[in-house]
């Protein structure tokens, strides 16, 4: 199982309280995560990842074993920590403004 870990917004949205598990099949990627944090969770599709093009939305980043991965490719495997379940995957919603 895969520990997620969503934002208070999303959380709230998604009626859950505390950490997320998903399980996943195959190589565990951002892209594997997300789709099934999205098909247990489907009223948090085009909350993270634009419905169209599935690209991460500009004030969500992704995080896992203190490394920041919003920038990295999608089907990158996540570290071998979150693949076992020690860590969480994180989802962060971005500060803006000024």
């Amino acid at each position: 199982m895969i520990r997620v870990i969503l934002p208070p917004h999303l959380r709230n949205l998604a009626r859950v309280s505390g950490e997320v598990k998903v399980a996943v099949d195959g190589e565990v990627t951002q892209r594997v995560v997300l789709d099934a944090v999205e098909e247990q969770f489907p009223m948090l599709i085009g909350t993270m990842r634009d419905r169209a093009t599935g690209r991460r939305r500009a004030l969500v980043r992704f995080f896992a074993c203190e490394e920041d991965l919003s920038n990295e490719s999608p089907d990158a495997p996540l570290p071998d920590r979150v693949a076992s379940g020690e860590e969480p995957f994180l989802v962060v919603g971005a500060m803006a403004g000024g």
